[in-house]
């Protein structure tokens, strides 16, 4: 028997592909699809329960019959928290942002979970999640330091969705490494700035957003956070009704990193709820938080803005939302659709 691979099967002059004989979709159990990195529209044969099944980018659902409604998300990932000591600390990374359209059925439960900002203690921000469609949290921001010791990588940003600031330290080493960006909208950090004989040089670098990343601390001047991305899922009044996301002009954005900490000149926070120096991440944005500085051995801490999920669905369907979540239902939603927004907690939601 001959093998055939390929990437890619392609019709010829306009007519339909063709298969003369059964096609036999690959088998796997159950615990074996679950193993499986897959993408919507991936369809197989599942062994355990002699189904035929496709893969909706959020769930497995059984070929046939079941009903699907188009439904766009909006889903992002808490923003990364800063933890400092004394010099100027880097300002954290923002949460992962995913914006896409997909196909749910109202025969399923899904569990939505609104991830939280990491915390005043420097941890990146959690997950938030529909289903299996999950957003990372982002990169906490480097923690400045008084001193050197063993623990020197505790400069360095954090990785996340998008990586944290580098931080500085009050020893010349030069540039202090950025956390990376490792989701597909995700960006990496700036790195932060070391000179021991002179205070107003020891900055941090800003942190990564959604859309671009952060710039790296220069002399005396930390560096900035990224900007998020935007979405048109809802409209800007409709964020200021509801508090969630960063309004600039007409447009909406999600997804900030934070400013870098400095004595002097101060990082700002990108657009999409990224704190300045010395402010947390604004809520339901997934901005990271801002960076500090400090010459006193105990400097405030910032925290991550929390994340979002905002579901735009058929309006000739009803949305069930189960206890443990935190939901508004828009009120003037566009024409043929209805808007929940969720902003925090874990529970499901089914459409009927």
């Amino acid at each position: 028997m001959s093998t055939l691979e390929t990437n890619a099967i392609g019709k010829y002059s306009g007519n339909n592909v063709s298969i003369d004989d059964a096609l036999n979709l690959k088998s796997y159990t159950t615990t074996q699809r679950d193993a499986l990195t897959s993408v919507a529209g991936d369809v197989i044969y599942n062994t355990t329960e002699s189904k035929v099944q496709v893969y909706t980018g959020l769930a497995w659902e059984n070929l046939g019959g079941t009903e699907a409604v188009s439904t766009q998300l909006l889903i992002i990932g808490g923003g990364g928290g800063m933890n400092n000591v004394a010099q100027g600390s880097g300002g954290a990374g923002a949460g992962e942002f995913i914006d896409e359209e997909i196909f749910l059925s109202p025969s399923t439960n899904y569990t939505v979970t609104v991830g939280g900002g990491g915390s005043s203690g420097g941890s990146n921000g959690s997950p938030t999640s529909v289903g299996e469609l999950s957003a990372t949290g982002g990169g906490y921001g480097g923690r400045g330091l008084n001193f050197i010791d063993d623990s020197t990588l505790a400069l360095r940003g954090g990785s996340g969705a998008s990586g944290g600031g580098g931080a500085s330290t009050n020893r010349n080493i030069g540039t202090t490494p950025a956390g990376y960006g490792s989701a597909k909208n995700g960006n990496n950090g700036g790195s932060g700035r070391c000179s021991d004989g002179n205070s107003n040089d020891r900055v941090g670098g800003g942190g990564g957003g959604a859309g671009a990343a952060g710039t790296s601390a220069t002399s005396q001047a930390a560096g900035n956070g990224g900007n998020g991305l935007t979405t048109t899922i809802i409209t800007t009044t409709q964020s200021g009704t509801y508090s969630v996301g960063e309004v600039s002009g007409s447009d909406l954005y999600f997804a900030g990193g934070g400013g870098g900490g400095a004595k002097t000149t101060n990082g700002t926070g990108g657009l999409g709820g990224g704190g300045n120096e010395g402010q947390n991440g604004t809520a339901n944005t997934g901005g990271g938080a801002g960076g500090s500085f400090s010459d006193t051995s105990n400097p405030p801490d910032y925290a991550g803005g929390s994340g979002v999920v905002i579901i735009k669905y058929d309006e000739n369907y009803t949305i069930s939302v189960g206890a443990g979540l935190t939901s508004s239902t828009v009120s003037d939603p566009p024409t043929g659709y209805k808007i929940e927004i969720f902003t925090a907690g874990t529970g499901t939601v089914s459409w009927a």
